[in-house]
């Protein structure tokens, strides 16, 4: 078994936010440096918004390589980082911060995971139109991060509450600054949520409905807005089966959850701070085994 030896070197890189003491992200991360040889430690410290000035000047002045930011943090890092990734830029938030020698970069690495984890699951979405249900954190990461890489058409849904607004802001930037054709849907119209899905090739729900304890709600009422080449994710990984999947999956789509979503996220952040790929297969069979 290797021990971990800490020395006057090892860098510190770590999670903020809060609650975080839930988090896989200490296991994961911890691991791959270990599996890597790398001189690093990832650490996870409950910080909530009106801590998080201080907590980052204090990072930056540590030399930390860098950290992620969760949840409710991650629109406030942006206003303590000197630059933006484009994606930040777009959608306000943050996940992941480098420090360069003092210079803190925020980005956004869910949109990335949620990309990778479809071509994991054996779906090529460039060139294709997805229909998105929601306006929050993890869907304007994937929104955006879709429009880049070259998904050809987006169909947002949202309730008219205090996201759409913002939602609106974020789908004239993309559509000004990409090839990608975004719309913004209310989601109360059902006539065009079913138009729309049944041109589709693939439905995201990037909302928390029918994340546990609430298992029993779900975003799509009823199994005929499916169909049979629709396929079907959810960011959502507890349950590992969310009543949508089941409901898309009994009705013969293709489906996948939002576990490697999480995985890869981390993986994309582990690479921007150390420059090497995180061991996924070694952190899939540890972690993530299904």
């Amino acid at each position: 078994m290797n021990e971990r030896i800490i020395t006057g070197h090892t860098g510190l890189t770590g999670l903020l936010g809060s609650p975080v003491a839930h988090s896989i992200s200490p296991a994961m991360h911890n691991e791959s440096f270990r599996a890597l040889g790398l001189d690093y430690v990832y650490l996870a410290f409950d910080v909530g918004t009106e801590g998080l000035p201080a907590a980052v000047e204090g990072l930056r002045a540590l030399k930390v390589r860098g950290f992620n930011v969760t949840m409710p943090d991650k629109n406030l890092v942006c206003s303590l980082c000197d630059k933006l990734s484009p994606a930040s830029q777009i959608i306000g938030a943050a996940n992941t911060v480098i420090n360069d020698d003092g210079i803190l970069t925020g980005t956004t690495t869910d949109g990335t995971g949620y990309m990778q984890a479809a071509r994991d699951a054996g779906h090529d979405l460039i060139g294709k139109k997805m229909t998105l249900l929601g306006a929050g954190g993890a869907a304007t990461a994937i929104l955006a991060q879709a429009a880049m890489d070259g998904v050809a058409e987006i169909s947002v849904f949202n309730v008219r509450d205090n996201f759409f607004p913002r939602a609106e802001r974020i789908v004239d930037q993309l559509n000004q600054r990409t090839k990608c054709k975004v719309s913004l849907y209310d989601f109360e119209d059902d006539s065009i949520l079913r138009r729309e899905i049944g041109e589709s090739y693939i439905l995201t729900n990037g909302t928390s409905v029918g994340m546990a304890p609430k298992t029993d709600a779900c975003i799509i009422r009823d199994p005929s807005f499916f169909h049979k080449d629709l396929v079907v994710s959810d960011v959502i990984y507890n349950p590992e089966e969310t009543k949508l999947l089941r409901m898309a999956r009994e009705y013969g789509c293709q489906t996948f959850n939002g576990l490697y979503m999480l995985l890869y996220q981390g993986a994309e952040s582990f690479r921007l701070w150390t420059g090497k790929e995180m061991p996924v297969d070694l952190i899939k069979a540890k972690y993530f085994t299904r």
